[in-house]
């Protein structure tokens, strides 16, 4: 039950086209999808790097994380994201470590994830999200 591998780095964007398009002359490959997370008011683009994906988030309202992330920080990277086998002995693992769990019950994210955050305080300052592929 511990983390496979790192599924994903998110970044905050303040327009996600202009990021597409600088990480595509970076990476040398194309994103290869987006989608709106309604839940979270984001929308994603994905870059597939080896068994890592880089994910863009571009805020879709004002109240979302990403756009509080952005009016104080700016942009850059928001979160780092764990693949997992079982996301809610995760949670309960780490919570019984002594982690703050910001949702213990799992929730939808983008491409096809179930995902939890862990706070940033209880992690050096990292916001880590918990990922598990939903059946």
């Amino acid at each position: 039950m511990n983390f496979r591998k790192i599924e994903h780095i998110g970044i905050a964007v303040a327009d996600l086209e202009k990021s597409n398009q600088l990480f595509k002359k970076l990476l040398g490959k194309e994103h290869f999808k987006t989608e709106i997370v309604e839940g979270e008011g984001v929308e994603t683009s994905f870059f597939q790097v080896g068994e890592t994906k880089v994910e863009l988030l571009q805020a879709t309202r004002p109240d979302s994380p990403i756009a509080k992330y952005l009016e104080k920080k700016s942009e850059g990277v928001h979160h780092i994201a764990f693949d997992v086998e079982d996301i809610r002995a995760e949670v309960a693992r780490l919570k019984g470590e002594g982690f703050e769990i910001l949702n213990e019950t799992p929730k939808e994210g983008a491409d096809n994830k179930l995902v939890v955050f862990l706070h940033p305080r209880s992690t050096n300052g990292v916001l880590v999200e918990l990922c598990q592929e939903k059946k």
